[in-house]
């Protein structure tokens, strides 16, 4: 058994490992028998039981971090969404909640190199999967200048509370194709392989989406993740409906993390009071709480003229923020439009370091 001293921590409504990339080969092709094995995949049971996964999405997560030689950052970052049943590494996209975490854990690990403001500092990412950076704003204990993770703020799907952390998406459009429209247009139809259409928003800010209407499809907007989880024939539809949206998008629709699919409705009873309702789907897996590079996008497509979320949502016109209700509770979003150009996407978490230590993978995978 081998191993590499790693991070357990939790971003949001997200955990995994945090790496030093000095601990990792430096050919990234050679990283998959190792962080696979770390993670416990792959496993045809889905449980993740022999490593440190616990067989969902939001779980099987990893960021790979590194001293930036960038002018405009202070740390690189590689997210990376580790399989379940196949073990395969899917590093097409970035995710918001690990991204919470990244730049305390590089600020105490002495990776960034940026000045402290009273009793906070920001760190500047650059998030290499989608070649964006990131600000992330968070407080420093005055004790040890270590950061900070008690305080008051509380995030919905998350037990407790802690210290807030501002992440600020710079210039989030077009993450994957370079376009917040990638096909030009708000509304785009979809064929499917069935002979039936349906209408669908392809919208790239933080990390692209798919953004259906949940009437179009008979559903109700406030759907429980584990039913809507339990029909494998209407999960399969969605991932139909979503591989047509990446092929539009100029995208591979065999890549499952980039786009996600996203159902969204008008808010009513207990979601009244927010701005938009969502569903989201990550790897054909329900998400109990909405990925929140999604949130951001669909915070900001509700700001854009005859997209779906903004002939959905209620209450967005003259608001600086965006709030969207999801299956365990609400994130508060906002973005930056000036002349339909998206300037800067924000967003608050919460995130904590559960454990640091060694983690052991095996060399080779089982046959």
């Amino acid at each position: 058994m081998a191993s590499f001293p790693a991070s357990f921590v939790r971003g949001g409504t997200s955990n995994g490992l945090i790496i030093d990339r000095s601990a990792l080969p430096q050919d990234q092709a050679d990283w998959q028998p190792i962080l696979s094995s770390a993670m416990g995949s792959p496993d045809p049971h889905g449980r993740q039981l022999n490593g440190m996964g616990s067989g969902i999405s939001s779980t099987s997560k990893i960021c790979v971090i590194s001293e930036s030689n960038r002018d405009d950052a202070d740390v690189d970052y590689t997210f990376v969404q580790v399989g379940i049943k196949g073990g395969d590494l899917d590093m097409a996209g970035n995710c918001g909640n690990m991204s919470s975490a990244v730049g305390p854990v590089a600020w105490d690990q002495g990776l960034a190199n940026c000045i402290r403001n009273g009793g906070e500092t920001t760190v500047r990412m650059f998030n290499v999967n989608t070649s964006k950076i990131v600000h992330s704003t968070f407080s420093i204990n005055a004790k040890d200048s270590k950061y900070e993770p008690r305080g008051n703020y509380s995030v919905d799907g998350v037990n407790g509370t802690g210290s807030r952390i501002t992440l600020a998406f710079q210039d989030p459009a077009g993450s994957k194709t370079g376009k917040a429209l990638p096909t030009g247009n708000a509304i785009d139809t979809l064929d499917l392989p069935d002979g039936t259409k349906i209408q669908a928003s392809l919208v790239d800010v933080a990390n692209p989406g798919v953004f259906v209407r949940a009437s179009d499809l008979d559903l109700p907007g406030d759907i429980a993740p584990e039913v809507l989880g339990g029909d494998s024939q209407f999960v399969a539809r969605l991932e139909e409906i979503r591989r047509a949206g990446a092929q539009l998008m100029g995208l591979d629709p065999t890549i499952q993390s980039v786009p996600k699919i996203v159902l969204v409705s008008k808010p009513e009873g207990e979601n009244s009071g927010t701005n938009i309702v969502c569903r989201a789907l990550s790897m054909q897996q329900p998400h109990k709480a909405v990925p929140l590079t999604l949130a951001l996008n669909l915070g900001t497509a509700c700001k854009m003229p005859g997209t779906i979320p903004a002939t959905v949502a209620v209450g967005v016109e003259g608001k600086d923020s965006v709030i969207v209700a999801h299956a365990s509770g609400k994130v508060e979003v906002g973005s930056v439009v000036k002349d339909g150009n998206v300037e800067s996407a924000l967003l608050h978490r919460t995130a904590r370091v559960l454990m640091k230590g060694d983690v052991f993978y095996t060399k080779e995978q089982p046959g």
